[in-house]
């Protein structure tokens, strides 16, 4: 049996207004559909409207022309930042969402413990963020992207300020969670080894205004390791994506 439609773009055009006054175009004509359980990581250079796209498909933003359809299932979205409250601890600021839903009190905590169980950071469910490491910051972030059970999980280069070790272990850990909770995801990043290891998927964007370049089924193993890293069918999927990153930099 097939996979449902997560979310689908058709014709999406995105402009906004630059600082000088001028008009700059994101987005020219963005056609994509995403299926269900599905995970696809966003490659394109610096600037091209790669946020853009998935503010739009998170609803936070409209085109200008073209159809965003998302199917109306419940969504998440991780940012590069953790944003996460100096003045709450790990279980706190994990319940947020679930307070400002209206949740009861026992109800938030028993669910948010939950969610901090499942990115691996039980043991530091009462420290502030202060006292956490740049990993752990995002650890918790991502349980409280969770802590709602969302469909969808949209990520904006959560681990790009992070060392490479701590971000090898929690791509590791984002791929298991995919897996375990058939999440549809959407993954930005500038990395194209992340977004090799990451994704079943890889959709390249031009330079702005962003068109896709490549639409790639990776043929990559389902279960990854950091061995994989070394394979010759790695290197060969790290070398598509580069070509195409290449010719979308070019001007059209």
């Amino acid at each position: 049996m097939g996979r449902g439609v997560a979310f689908a773009l058709e014709g999406v055009h995105r402009s906004y207004r630059s600082e000088a006054g001028g008009e700059v175009a994101a987005l020219a004509g963005i056609d994509l559909v995403v299926e269900e359980s599905s995970f696809v990581a966003l490659l394109g250079p610096s600037g091209c409207g790669k946020s853009t796209l998935l503010r739009l498909v998170a609803g936070l933003d409209r085109p200008e022309r073209g159809v965003v359809e998302s199917g109306g299932a419940r969504l998440a979205m991780v940012f590069q930042d953790a944003h996460l409250l100096p003045w709450r601890d790990v279980r706190a600021n994990v319940a947020l969402p679930l307070e400002l839903l209206g949740q009861p009190a026992a109800a938030r905590r028993t669910r948010a413990e939950a969610a901090i169980a499942q990115v691996g950071l039980a043991d530091a469910a009462r420290r502030y963020p202060a006292e956490l490491s740049g990993g752990m910051r995002m650890r918790a972030s991502l349980a409280r992207a969770l802590v709602t059970e969302p469909r969808l999980l949209l990520l904006d280069e959560p681990f790009a300020a992070l060392d490479e070790l701590t971000r090898q272990a929690l791509d590791d850990e984002l791929r298991r969670l995919w897996r375990e909770a058939g999440l549809t995801v959407l993954f930005v990043t500038h990395s194209i080894a992340e977004a090799a290891y990451l994704a079943e998927r890889v959709v390249v964007l031009s330079r702005r205004p962003a068109r896709i370049v490549l639409d790639h089924t990776l043929g990559l193993p389902a279960e990854r390791s950091v061995a994989l890293r070394a394979e010759p069918s790695f290197a060969r999927e790290l070398g598509v994506l580069q070509e195409a990153l290449r010719r979308g930099a070019e001007p059209s």
